[in-house]
């Protein structure tokens, strides 16, 4: 029998996705064994995709989200293998829930917020295939993802049109044509999407005029002139031995930048050791100083094919004809056939729009403490009140 496909579909230019039902009310212990699992899955999926070179960024939080939807219609091992790499610790009755209520506080009142984030979930399901009404359900109920009919058998070329303009829709035309011709086919069945959107102004802006040409060390051997933002202000700094770290707020103060700049050490020496043993406590002890920072400006645009990454990190048997997701249709004839994620960038003396940047201001009157951010460094962006870990990346050469 031909193996029927599903894709998974991830877009990154914010943070995470909301409820609008309002499944059952799980306990603060339950919150923190998703977002401690979900920041634990972020830096091993970094340690993998830091292998590539150059510029990096990505949105561990929506890659989270998107996999614990497709995770409730897995079975047996496919749903061991999925729980066991994504650190889901919770039963489904528990799971689902819980990632629904971080969700829904991370979302909070986009009306009484100084800050924009969008976010959407959806579900494509061919028209005359039977998915399971209790998935559909859940899915509804605890990821807002209402399920839009398709057909991809008669029509796979305008099924990918009309999820691609969707997308477009929720990410406000900052994620084009996700899905490349030929994704798609006659035997998919179901794509599950998940569109974030951030955009965030700083609580202590960088002024424009204060902006200057400085040098950046991409390597031993290069330098790149680039302009460099600046400002003196108070941040929280903390000093993690071979890592120095830099907290800058949004406005709200919900939602942070986190910068993680090498000292004598190379990034690449930094990334090797970074777990979240290390980064946690390292984040606590962050204390106010009085800084003198001064950061490129940069924006860039990142694009991934998960299917191998994910196989590699411990769950290969959802992308084989051994795949179980028996949960979704009561048959054992569906496998994921793509994990996509895109995710976009920019970083200026305002503010970020979509995830990541850093700032600095000049002019003090007594010498404050330098953070000079003039070679490559790692950055995150989380929510002050849980931890959790919405984007993460780095930055080799602002230059792109």
């Amino acid at each position: 029998m031909k193996r029927l496909g599903f894709v998974l579909l991830l877009l990154g230019v914010g943070v995470v996705s909301c409820s609008s039902a309002d499944p059952p009310a799980p306990s603060a212990a339950d919150k923190a064994a998703v977002v401690k699992g979900d920041n634990q899955f972020a830096l091993e999926l970094y340690a993998k995709l830091r292998e590539q070179e150059g510029n990096l960024f990505f949105s561990p939080y929506s890659i989270s989200t998107a996999l614990a939807m497709t995770y409730a219609g897995a079975r047996n091992k496919t749903a061991e293998e999925m729980a066991k790499t994504l650190h889901f610790t919770l039963d489904n009755e528990r799971l689902h829930p819980a990632f629904a209520a971080v969700m829904k506080d991370l979302n909070g009142d986009s009306k009484e917020r100084p800050f924009q984030l969008l976010t959407a979930n959806a579900l494509w399901a061919q028209k005359d295939y039977a998915f399971r009404d209790d998935f559909l359900k859940l899915a509804k109920a605890n990821y807002d993802a209402n399920a839009a009919l398709v057909d991809f058998k008669g029509d796979s070329e305008g099924a990918r049109k009309a999820i691609n303009e969707w997308v477009e829709k929720q990410t406000k035309d900052k994620i084009k044509e996700l899905f490349k011709p030929g994704v798609l086919n006659t035997n998919s069945r179901l794509v599950l999407t998940n569109a974030i959107y951030f955009l965030g102004n700083w609580d202590q802006p960088f002024d424009e005029k204060a902006t200057h040409e400085g040098e950046f060390q991409v390597s031993k051997e290069k330098k790149v002139k680039v302009p460099m933002m600046s400002q003196t202000e108070h941040f929280n700094y903390g000093d993690a031995g071979n890592f120095e770290l830099l907290e800058m707020p949004y406005k709200g103060e919900q939602l942070s930048f986190v910068v993680l700049l090498p000292k004598k050490a190379e990034l690449a020496e930094v990334e090797k050791d970074l777990t979240l043993d290390k980064l946690t406590p390292a984040l606590g002890k962050m204390r106010k100083n009085k800084l003198l920072v001064a950061l490129p400006r940069f924006k860039m645009t990142k694009e991934f094919q998960l299917n191998k990454v994910l196989s590699e990190m411990g769950m290969p048997t959802a992308f084989t004809d051994a795949a179980d997701f028996s949960g979704l249709d009561d048959r054992t004839d569906l496998f994921l056939q793509a994990v996509v994620h895109k995710a976009f960038v920019d970083v200026n003396e305002r503010g970020t729009e979509a995830a990541a940047a850093t700032g600095v201001a000049v002019g003090v009157k007594s010498l404050p403490k330098e953070f000079l951010v003039n070679r490559p460094f790692l950055f995150l962006i989380r929510d002050t009140k849980s931890g959790s870990i919405l984007f993460m990346g780095r930055v080799v050469d602002p230059q792109g």
